[in-house]
């Protein structure tokens, strides 16, 4: 047997891929030493001190690790060592571990401000960020999101920490799918389906502007648009199954540009929110009676 070695988007972290599949149609994510009780394999890679979290799935085990090592440094030794502990007999999942994935979920359909786009709650965290797709081909990173796309009504979804807002086409009613639709999140993810690959998710360049590492680079007026749609709008829209980024603010003309997505998306109502809701809010916590807000959705 013989492990292949492949990078992903992240720099951080790295691909162990096996020539057969390792789980089937499941996946774990483990943050320590004590989450990986499942998983003697996983248990094995948190003692290397630069081992971040450790994802199974599929045909492949991905590490994140921490800034200490590079990965040229250290591959290689990991891949061995991965290797010799699968050849010696040596455990990669309890069958615990799939008994632990199959637990009941429950999901829920919640309507929102846009007619054509309804939340379906679930019981369980299913991402530490939100994601947006348009179509089939941006599903690289949702197994879950791709799936939902074979339905010939589906036209958008968006995927964010414990819910996913589903947009239609005009040429179904929501009475005549929206079961159709919960049953099938519900079963998938009950029987261990992936919902984001967040070892290869690729950035979004929507959401890397308001990432930590880009924020200190802003001006003051531009971060304090930020906490402002972060503490005070951003709940209020995730609430209706959708989300607003922050693009950009032009100090002459005093124009804050914003990225909707899900529900918010296209919503009959989102030209009323930003102007009535967000704008008002920004001239007053800002004191800039200037400010201009437009969504630059494409």
């Amino acid at each position: 047997m013989k492990i292949s070695i492949k990078e992903t988007q992240n720099p951080t972290i790295l691909k162990f891929e096996f020539p057969d599949f390792i789980t089937q149609n499941e996946n774990f994510e483990f943050k320590n030493i004590d989450e990986a009780k499942n998983s003697p394999l996983a248990q094995q890679l948190f003692y290397l001190p630069f081992v971040k979290t450790v994802y199974i799935s599929g045909n492949f085990i991905a590490i994140e690790r921490f800034s200490i090592v590079d990965w040229n440094d250290v591959k290689e030794a990991v891949a061995e060592q991965i290797e010799e502990y699968v050849k010696s007999g040596g455990k990669i999942l309890l069958e615990e571990a799939s008994n632990m994935k199959k637990s009941a979920v429950t999901v829920y359909g919640e309507t929102t401000p846009n007619p054509t786009t309804l939340k379906f709650v679930v019981s369980r965290r299913l991402t530490k960020n939100a994601f947006e797709f348009k179509n089939i081909d941006e599903t690289k990173a949702s197994p879950l999101a791709k799936e939902l796309f074979q339905f010939p009504f589906v036209k958008e979804v968006f995927i964010d920490e414990n819910y996913i807002s589903v947009t239609k086409y005009d040429v179904a009613n929501w009475e005549e799918i929206t079961i159709e639709i919960r049953t099938f999140i519900k079963e998938y993810i009950e029987n261990g389906g992936t919902v984001i690959e967040e070892a290869v998710a690729e950035a979004d360049a929507k959401q890397e502007k308001q990432q930590i590492k880009n924020f200190d680079n802003l001006d003051s007026t531009s971060q304090q648009i930020i906490n402002i749609l972060e503490e005070y709008v951003k709940p209020a829209v995730a609430a209706d199954g959708g989300n607003i980024l922050f693009d950009s603010y032009n100090e002459d003309t005093k124009r804050v540009k914003v990225i909707l997505q899900g529900s918010c998306n296209g919503c009959p109502s989102s030209t009323f929110t930003l102007k009535s809701g967000i704008e008002n809010m920004l001239k007053d916590m800002l004191n800039d009676q200037a400010i201009i807000v437009e969504a630059v959705n494409p």
